[in-house]
């Protein structure tokens, strides 16, 4: 009698910790939903990116690292926040991309990226002060 109180205990217990993981697991399944608190209505990525192969990847990297560079000097240049300067379309990114890394080897590529992210990150404090002053961060 003795032991089967604790050993009945043990069992609850170990029932409960494992029903935990199972439902906390639910809760971190990704979306595929955009939706941002930000300028909602940021332009999608252009179709090819967004169906570009696995081993061809660090393509779309480095035109999401063009973007992101490009938006962040214009908001510091322009000192504007609006959401057409902070998420403007992809035209200028994909241009850049096509016109000076398209025909790139992938070394070269991950080596823009990095200038990009550089540059991206030297004006990246200006442009959240920028962003924050108008709500827009």
């Amino acid at each position: 009698m003795r032991l089967a109180r604790p050993t009945l205990a043990l069992t609850g217990v170990a029932l409960s910790l494992l029903a935990v993981p199972a439902f906390a697991e639910r809760n971190l399944v990704p979306t595929l939903d955009r939706s941002f608190k930000v300028c909602p209505d940021r332009p999608a990525e252009p179709m090819w990116m967004q169906e570009i192969p696995l081993r061809q990847t660090y393509q779309r990297v480095l035109v999401q690292d063009i973007y992101r560079a490009q938006n962040l000097e214009r908001i510091v240049e322009t000192g504007s926040c609006d959401c057409e300067i902070r998420f403007p379309t992809w035209d200028e990114a994909e241009a850049t991309f096509l016109d000076h890394h398209g025909s790139a080897e992938r070394w070269e590529m991950l080596q823009a990226s990095g200038v990009y992210n550089r540059r991206a990150n030297e004006v990246r404090l200006e442009a959240k002060a920028i962003c924050e002053a108008a709500g827009n961060w």
